[in-house]
């Protein structure tokens, strides 16, 4: 966790920097810095740039930068970087449904798909203690698809608050990746914007929100995890955006 405290109360500044590449992507940033000098020494100058391009997309899409969450006691954040593709009113997954889960009542789920080029790194959405964590293996179709949500590589996250509201979502993996990895285990207290997962290579992250809350973002809008603020807690205000 950072120790980083901001606010938006005039003064001070702040300056740009690199993020840092987490550490379960350095061997793959290793593995390919080590084939591009190979080709670089054999005198393969093609394939050398080209595996040169391909070391700078890994570094890349394994950063892991610093982010600034906003506080509040209702707010739900973005756990994911990506695109808003869908909105829709769905039944709660049947692994984290019922009395120790999300119940079974339909809930709006907010899904946001990550492209390859978005940061992978996964954040929790509220602060509370993370009562389930269910891995199922599956399926790599394209995690933009509807069916993905119920076909695909998945992990199930349930994030208890201390006051009893529960908040699920959900890491699917896409046409492409191949491994869903957590940070975290059931029992642990975490912080709203902490990183709790990566998924290596395009996917897509689930948010399911509990009753009487909406969406506080748009189809089509971008989010950032642990930034964008996607829903209030209670609230239930419909807005409307205007692409441009």
């Amino acid at each position: 966790m950072s120790n980083i405290i901001s606010s938006n109360r005039p003064g001070g500044g702040i300056k740009w920097h690199w993020p840092s590449v987490h550490p379960e992507g350095r061997k793959f940033l290793l593995i390919a810095g080590i084939v591009t000098l190979c080709f670089w020494l054999l005198g393969w100058e093609i394939l050398g740039w080209l595996m040169l391009g391909v070391t700078v997309w890994v570094g890349a899409f394994f950063r892991d930068p610093v982010r600034i969450t906003p506080a509040g006691h209702d707010l739900i954040i973005a756990p994911a970087d990506g695109l808003i593709t869908q909105i829709a009113e769905v039944p709660p997954p049947p692994e984290i449904s019922g009395t120790d889960g999300l119940g079974a009542a339909p809930m709006l789920r907010v899904s946001i798909f990550m492209s390859v080029f978005d940061v992978h790194i996964n954040r929790t959405p509220v602060a509370g203690a993370l009562r389930k964590l269910v891995y199922i293996p599956g399926k790599f179709v394209n995690a933009d698809l509807d069916k993905a949500s119920e076909e695909n590589e998945r992990q199930h996250f349930v994030v208890e608050r201390a006051d009893g509201v529960r908040v699920g979502f959900t890491q699917i993996a896409g046409l492409v990746a191949r491994r869903i990895m957590p940070f975290v285990t059931i029992g642990n207290e975490l912080a709203t914007g902490q990183r709790v997962g990566l998924i290596r290579f395009g996917s897509r992250v689930d948010v399911y929100l509990p009753a009487g809350t909406t969406p506080q973002v748009l189809l089509g809008q971008r989010t950032l995890a642990g930034e964008t603020v996607i829903a209030r807690i209670g609230t239930a205000e419909t807005i409307e955006g205007i692409g441009q």
